[in-house]
């Protein structure tokens, strides 16, 4: 299944974007799905991720509450609303294949393009 990412771009500090990634194929059969960030300061780190039917959620104790991952199967569709975004939140955010946890993020090879969020006022 290949990943598209869309949705990023420059927003003032406070501001929001709506991440998307369209998949090639049936997200459902691929189970559980994942949002991570490249940032200069903290390299790889996982955001969420989501079961196959979208019951059931996780996410690192420090991004809890900041944003919410969702997925949308009839679609082949996943979702991470950002709010409340920060300059610290600047980098790179890829969906991907696959659960992660902390401080463990899905293989690379699973990952999407990628699509770029720059906080700055």
């Amino acid at each position: 299944v290949q990943l598209v990412e869309s949705g990023g771009g420059l927003v003032r500090p406070g501001g929001s974007l709506r991440l998307s990634c369209a998949a090639s194929g049936d997200i459902f059969r691929v189970g559980a799905m994942s949002w991570v960030r490249q940032t200069p300061e903290k390299g790889s780190e996982w955001l969420a991720t989501i079961n196959d039917n979208g019951y059931h959620t996780n996410y690192p104790a420090s991004l809890k509450g900041r944003f919410t991952i969702s997925r949308d199967n009839s679609k082949n569709m996943l979702f991470l609303p950002l709010n409340g975004l920060e300059p610290a939140d600047t980098g790179a955010y890829y969906c991907a294949s696959g659960p992660g946890r902390a401080q463990v993020v899905p293989p690379r090879r699973l990952w999407g393009r990628g699509t770029q969020v720059t906080v700055s006022s």
